[in-house]
Formats: C-alpha cells, sequence, structure tokens
C-alpha cells in the first residue's frame, strides 16, 4: 500500500520565545516491510538541522536555534510517501523452540532483547498475574494464538479514551482506570507480555484507517502507538491492542523502543524572560494513493 502523509504541529506562544534544542521522532523506519519513498520536514523558523539516529538506530533529526531567535509561533511540517508491504501480518515462521508457549530465547537473543525483558515502570507482578488467570485460565500453548488471545483480551478488558495531554498511564494506572488511549493500551500490553517472559517494545507511528461508509464527520487521524513482541524466527511482529488485531500495512512505523516516554514525535521547550503561556494546534492527513 502507498500512503502520502502530511503532519503539521504548531505551538502559539502569547509573546516572543527563545528555543531549546528539539529532538524530532517524525521520519518513518525504513525496514523490509516498510519502504520510504520521499520525506521533507519544513521548520518554521529555520534551525539548523542534523540527521542523525538514537541508540535503538531510530532515525532523529535535531533542530538547533540559534540563541539570539525569538518568535510568537513555532511549526514543523512533515511530508512523506511511504510503502508498506506487510499485507498478511500473520505470513511469518517460527523457529520449531518456540512454536509452543513457553519457549526460551537463546543466549544471544536474551543479552540483546535485555532493555526489552524488563517490566516497564510502574508495573505490579502480582496484579498482572492476576490479570492473565482472570482474563486467559486456559491459555493456549500454540505461541501465535496465544498472543492472538493476549491481544483480543487486552482490547476487550478496557475502554479507549482520546488523551490529547502529554505522558503515558503506568500499566498500574491503567489497570486502575480500565480505560487509556493507544499508548496506554500498548505499555500494558508490553507489560503482560514481559511479565511472561517475551520482549517487547513499544512503536510510535501512524495508523490508516478509512472512515466507515456513511460516517459524514470522522474524527480526524492522530498518531498512533500499538506494541512488537519478538518471536525467535519471525523477529518482531505488531500487534495493535487498542483494535486487537496484528499489525498490517494500515500502519506506518516511526520510532521504537524499549522506553516508551522516549520517542515522543516532538521533544523540546522554549525559554522567556517573563511568564509565557503556549497552545498546541495538530493537523494530519493521511491519503491512500
Amino acid at each position: 500500500m502507498f500512503l502520502r502523509l502530511t503532519h503539521v504541529t504548531r505551538y502559539d506562544y502569547s509573546q516572543p520565545v527563545a528555543f531549546a534544542p528539539h529532538a524530532l521522532y517524525l521520519r518513518p523506519r525504513e525496514t523490509p516491510r516498510q519502504r520510504l519513498h520521499d520525506f521533507k520536514l519544513d521548520i518554521t523558523p529555520a534551525p539548523r538541522r542534523i540527521a542523525t539516529s538514537d541508540a535503538e538506530d531510530n532515525a532523529l533529526d535535531w533542530a538547533w536555534f540559534s540563541p539570539e531567535l525569538t518568535a510568537t509561533r513555532l511549526e514543523f511540517r512533515s511530508e512523506f510517501m511511504v510503502e508498506t508491504l506487510d499485507t498478511n501480518p500473520f505470513d511469518f515462521f517460527l523457529k520449531p523452540s518456540a512454536l509452543k508457549f513457553p519457549f526460551i530465547y537463546d543466549d544471544a537473543e536474551r543479552y540483546a532483547l535485555a532493555p526489552c525483558l524488563a517490566l516497564p515502570r510502574g508495573s505490579d507482578s502480582t496484579q498482572l498475574r492476576a490479570w492473565f488467570a482472570d482474563h486467559l485460565p486456559t491459555p493456549p500453548a500454540d505461541t501465535t494464538t496465544l498472543l492472538t488471545a493476549l491481544n483480543s483480551a487486552v482490547h476487550a478488558s478496557l475502554a479507549y479514551t482520546r488523551r490529547d495531554e502529554p505522558g503515558i498511564q503506568t500499566p498500574t494506572e491503567t489497570l486502575s482506570l480500565r480505560s487509556g488511549s493507544c499508548r496506554d493500551y500498548a505499555v500494558f500490553l508490553i507489560a503482560v507480555c514481559r511479565h511472561l517472559g517475551l520482549a517487547a517494545r513499544f512503536v510510535s507511528g501512524y495508523l490508516h484507517e478509512p472512515p466507515a461508509p456513511g460516517i459524514q464527520n470522522p474524527n480526524s487521524p492522530t498518531m498512533h502507538a500499538w506494541a512488537e513482541i519478538y518471536l525467535p524466527g519471525a523477529g518482531w511482529r505488531g500487534l495493535d491492542p487498542t483494535r486487537g488485531i496484528f499489525c498490517d500495512d494500515a500502519f506506518v512505523a516511526v520510532a521504537h523502543t524499549s522506553l516508551a516516554e522516549s520517542v515522543n514525535p516532538i521533544q523540546g521547550g522554549f525559554f522567556s524572560s517573563i511568564p509565557a503561556t503556549s497552545t498546541l494546534y495538530t493537523h494530519l492527513t493521511i491519503d491512500r494513493l
């Protein structure tokens, strides 16, 4: 599937302010299942820009602003075309050792996956064990079937709430509230998987979801989040607990991480000698070509 995306994020300030360096996770990943055909990023006012990668090999763009520069508006506009190839999310093979759950990662895998096996901040093993026993009292032995059931159980047990404020709920908070945004769903699934000994990581990106027929004023699209689980032989496979499905070619991955809070799309701050307020505006369009 070919998709064209335009993503605008704008901050309006109550008075002229200066800007700290900004870290930007806006450039999509390039993998065997996703090809980036073009990418354009415009920033106003214009900074010095450096393209690099972070410790987990995500594309990271730095924006460095002159100390003398002040403005009442800061805008980031990314436009790109991406080709997604994962039309069948179940088109993979598992090593014989991983066909049945539980399985054990080999020494090299465990060494590399260590950050993705540690429980997320705010997790309680007793709560996770109780949740799993309550929702999957007789878990399937087949690994893929188990993950399908687990993903569906998280989807069914929580109520979706769109949250525009920053931050991610801890798994304990999500259990208490029984609700959350897509990023909260993802972190909760990651916590349950890591509790079971499955390596899991957080993914930030986009989802192409055409409005249902007859919907006149659908909600505008926003950035999305999901989880990836590492399966020996299959590699990292995406699961979206917000919808209870494996990720297919409608998903556009931007950044992955063992620590969900570290890949917020735009990270930075501003300076002002007197108190200043800011207003956030975002607009995203996703079109299938």
